[in-house]
């Protein structure tokens, strides 16, 4: 380590710290390499999460443009010395891996790749991605390798603590597919309790009108009135089920625009008045920016259902790194310190947890006949 041991023990702690910041498998994946990339000082890096079925699941490149990216064409196959990392599970430095014997090249649009250092990555015995390293930026030894056996062992300490941050992503990916079961469901109960309901009392008065229309005809068109109530009630119920159970695409569109995307729809579905102010706004991990839209969606259904607001405005904005989060509306306000009394939370613990995950911070202000703010914040990558 040419930088010495302070400024390298410096490097290694920024870089596991990098890592323990992320949730989501592919970010982590990303800066896993990118870590390993700058901390050996290598042209190209590369992680590999292998499949069942002698491919890979996930390849994350770095150093590689996207033009090259595409140019190289599909990921590769579980091969040559990628093979024998997965499967032999040992590291491996290389002065030439061209001159390998089980080197089977790669295609045209490929960078050249000299000098090679990789190793696996493990969680107990089970292999779970391979880590590769490729010309090291320094004088080379004639016919030798640029990767020491210092830099072996220092990729050998991230690619420990790697597993670690790689099988917390995963855990935490599993735990929120259960999320977004318990999502479904309490959408499901919602329209039960809500759209059922409606449709049920709809029915009844329209029974009701049809029987009137001969002996009150007054009393039968106050009833067809009713009806016409409930049944645009009804829809607005299932509009905004529709938005929660179809949010746009956060992954391809980002937060701002899925925000605005939805915010929109529920202008048209609620007679209340929805607005939305939100750009400039850097990307945020993939984990943050779902918790900002899950805890959005929460306050706006409180808002739009409980609080009688006419105005309900969203923004989110930048701040230093992260990004904040407010939701404020002019309704009928409650006492939180009376809701948690009385065992009502209008989904504060749920918003909570979901800002305590990602690092972020909740706040609610709200009094009877004040209106409420909900603003969270959070602190980026």
């Amino acid at each position: 380590m040419s930088q010495g041991p302070r400024s390298g023990l410096a490097a290694v702690s920024s870089a596991l710290l990098a890592m323990s910041r992320h949730l989501e498998v592919r970010d982590v994946l990303k800066t896993i390499v990118a870590s390993a990339r700058e901390l050996l000082d290598a042209q190209y890096a590369a992680l590999g999460v292998p499949d069942d079925h002698g491919g890979f699941a996930q390849f994350v490149v770095d150093g590689v443009s996207e033009e090259q990216w595409r140019a190289i064409g599909p990921l590769p196959r579980q091969h040559g010395i990628l093979a024998a990392m997965l499967h032999e599970a040992k590291a491996e430095r290389l002065a030439d891996v061209r001159k390998d014997p089980r080197f089977e090249g790669w295609p045209d649009a490929h960078p050249d790749l000299a000098d090679f250092l990789g190793l696996p990555i493990r969680d107990g015995e089970e292999v779970i991605g391979a880590l590769f390293l490729a010309n090291k930026r320094c004088p080379k030894p004639e016919g030798g390798c640029g990767f020491t056996q210092d830099d072996e062992e220092l990729l050998s300490i991230l690619a420990q603590h790697a597993a670690i941050a790689l099988t917390n992503a995963r855990l935490y990916e599993r735990s929120r597919e259960l999320t977004i079961a318990e999502e479904r469901s309490r959408l499901a109960h919602e329209l039960h309790d809500a759209v059922s309901q409606k449709l049920f009392s709809l029915r009844l008065t329209a029974q009701a009108a049809a029987a009137l229309v001969d002996r009150d005809p007054a009393r039968a068109k106050g009833e067809l009135h009713q009806v016409a109530s409930l049944a645009a009630e009804a829809a607005d119920e299932l509009r905004a089920a529709v938005v929660e159970l179809r949010p746009a695409a956060l992954e391809e569109d980002g937060l701002v625009a899925t925000l605005r995307t939805q915010i929109q729809v529920l202008d048209r579905a609620h007679t209340a008045r929805v607005t939305f102010t939100g750009a400039g706004l850097r990307a945020l991990p993939a984990a943050q920016e779902e918790a900002m839209l899950r805890v959005a969606q929460e306050a706006l259904h409180n808002a739009l259902r409980h609080s009688g607001a006419e105005h309900v405005d969203v923004s989110v904005r930048r701040r230093g790194c992260g990004a904040v989060l407010r939701v404020t509306d002019d309704g009928s306000g409650f006492d939180p310190t009376a809701v948690r009394r009385a065992g009502r939370h209008l989904g504060l613990v749920s918003m909570r947890d979901r800002a305590g995950g990602v690092g972020g911070s909740l706040t609610v202000e709200s009094a009877p006949g004040k209106g409420t703010t909900i603003e969270m914040e959070v602190p980026g990558g």
